[in-house]
């Protein structure tokens, strides 16, 4: 009496379910890994390009309230997190920004609107292209900045 070849096909099924769920993370760990240390080559390879977005973004939306948007300084910091629930890459680099009062504004007669300001600008990373909507955390570099959401994203390591 020979075995049914169903029991060999649900046994191989079964193998093969096991194998797969033994392998899903380290797989997921190993594909999220490259995926990082691609958008981290992108982003290298387009920052000046999304500098200047950044600064056309951000100088467009009218914030801070009464100011124009005069100079960016890009600084060398760079430290890029993951949201820790949609898994979206985001590059926290580090600027120096100066602003003056637009004319018959509420700030024209605040001394401190020519203060350079330290930032944050933000950039994020979907599917394989980089983009930002301009946005910059005041007072904020790169490192204070995740620190301070830590509830939300964590810090990306690519070696």
């Amino acid at each position: 009496m020979g075995v049914n070849p169903l029991w060999i096909v649900a046994g191989i099924i079964l193998l093969g379910i096991v194998v797969a769920a033994i392998s899903w993370k380290p797989m997921g760990r190993r594909l999220r890994r490259r995926h990082a240390e691609q958008a981290v080559r992108t982003f290298r390879l387009q920052r000046e390009m999304l500098e200047a977005k950044f600064f056309t973004m951000a100088s467009s939306l009218g914030k801070p309230r009464g100011l124009r948007w005069l100079d960016c300084q890009w600084l060398d910091q760079v430290t890029f997190a993951r949201d820790r629930q949609t898994g979206l890459i985001t590059a926290f680099v580090g600027v120096n920004l100066r602003f003056e009062a637009i004319e018959g504004g509420d700030m024209e007669d605040v001394a401190a609107v020519g203060t350079v300001r330290e930032a944050c600008a933000l950039f994020h990373y979907q599917r394989t292209n980089w983009s930002t909507g301009g946005r910059a955390l005041f007072n904020l570099d790169p490192q204070m900045a995740i620190n301070r959401f830590q509830d939300q994203y964590e810090p990306l390591t690519v070696g």
